[in-house]
């Protein structure tokens, strides 16, 4: 207990100073691509190539990780950030797209780290503390959103050229997460005789196992849904007449609403089930998407986000949780791999699709758009409600 308390609080550290870059991003990327493109159906492209950078870099950086361990993985991934941070900010100041484009591709690779911290949390935990250790962890994403909303008033208004500030001192937290991880304390796993191969089950049979496939396939939902209503929120807010800083305010009560149950989910788990908390999740992300269509007034804008972020942390902690439980510990490389190739690829899709729902859905105003994009969480929330069902009315023995 004394290493998996030691490892949370560097990894709530991680979360919340390095993951203050990400609301920093999904605050201004949209607005950034929207200056730079020269379409406004590519105004969201900028953060889909940050999505992407995940997705292709996930099963990699897994892999890297399980040979050489959390630590230097950590710390290559914030290298990664710095680049990408530094390349957008030369983009912003040479009003180039395609610039613009490749730094957000190398904070990808960030991106992807920083949903590793959650099972890096599990690595040296006992499983009775693993879901409060991935609650805990989460929860420092509450204190990144202080650091994000700060940074961004802060480096408001610094340059003639917007946002060039905001992702220098994006640098910065990336180099102090790099210092941070130098007191990361998780071995590498040690193979066990199960009788099967060293590196436990072969990937066909991980994804023949239904625990893990629904688990995947709700983390997905409920990651590409967030995705798909925050990136769209301050381009629907600037469009419906609202001010940018008013965008601000409420993405910044969405990622506090994204991280405060974090410090009881993992208590609602352990006493009512990962199953039960993954479906309460999407219930209240349908409630999300109820509310963004019955108006765009501010209020409209805050209730839908603040839904938004809940139901994402149910749902996505239920369902790490269900993930965890579902492999072993030999496995744990390739099964976080391949989940967050799955979880980031469909994330992907969601931020592409949020510019093109928003701009080019053949709406006639702002408004019109918003309504196109929380509509299109419909499909995504019965497939994942539907599978959840089906495993649960599977037979026990089964």
């Amino acid at each position: 207990m004394r290493r998996a308390w030691h490892n949370v609080i560097i990894l709530v550290l991680a979360q919340a100073i390095m993951g203050a870059q990400m609301p920093m991003i999904f605050t201004i990327g949209g607005l950034a691509g929207q200056m730079l493109s020269p379409n406004p159906c590519f105004a969201t492209l900028a953060i889909s190539m940050i999505v992407l950078g995940s997705a292709i870099s996930a099963r990699p950086l897994s892999a890297f990780m399980q040979r050489h361990g959390r630590r230097a993985g950590f710390q290559m991934a914030a290298l990664s950030g710095m680049a990408g941070a530094a390349t957008a900010a030369l983009g912003l100041y040479a009003g180039s797209f395609s610039l613009y484009l490749a730094g957000s591709l190398l904070t990808g690779v960030y991106m992807s780290s920083q949903g590793f911290f959650r099972f890096a949390a599990t690595d040296t935990a006992p499983e009775a503390f693993a879901p409060r250790a991935i609650s805990f962890v989460m929860a420092g994403g509450l204190a990144s959103a202080f650091v994000a909303l700060g940074l961004l008033r802060l480096t408001d208004g610094l340059s003639a050229i917007p946002y060039l500030y905001t992702y220098a001192a994006i640098v910065g937290l990336n180099l102090i997460g790099m210092a941070l991880f130098v007191a990361l304390d998780i071995p590498r796993p040690a193979a066990r005789d199960t009788g099967l191969a060293p590196e436990g089950r072969t990937t066909s049979q991980i994804l023949r196992d239904p625990a893990i496939l629904v688990a995947m396939t709700c983390a997905m939902v409920s990651y590409a849904l967030m995705n798909l209503i925050m990136t769209s929120t301050p381009l629907a807010m600037v469009g419906c007449g609202l001010r940018q800083s008013q965008a601000g305010d409420v993405v910044f009560s969405h990622v506090l609403a994204m991280f405060i149950p974090s410090f009881f989910t993992g208590h609602l788990i352990n006493r009512f089930g990962a199953a039960r908390i993954v479906g309460l999740g999407l219930v209240i992300l349908t409630c999300a998407g109820a509310v963004a269509l019955s108006g765009v007034d501010l209020g409209n804008f805050y209730v839908a986000l603040i839904l938004l972020g809940v139901g994402w942390n149910f749902g996505f902690i239920g369902a790490t949780t269900m993930l965890s439980r579902a492999h072993m510990p030999e496995e744990r490389g390739r099964v976080q791999g391949i989940n967050d190739l799955v979880v980031f690829g469909g994330v992907f899709l969601a931020s592409l699709s949020s510019g093109g729902l928003m701009n080019c859905s053949g709406a006639l105003d702002a408004s019109a758009g918003w309504s196109a994009v929380n509509l299109a969480m419909a499909p995504f929330l019965v497939l994942a409600g539907g599978a959840l069902i089906w495993l649960r009315l599977r037979p026990r023995s089964a």
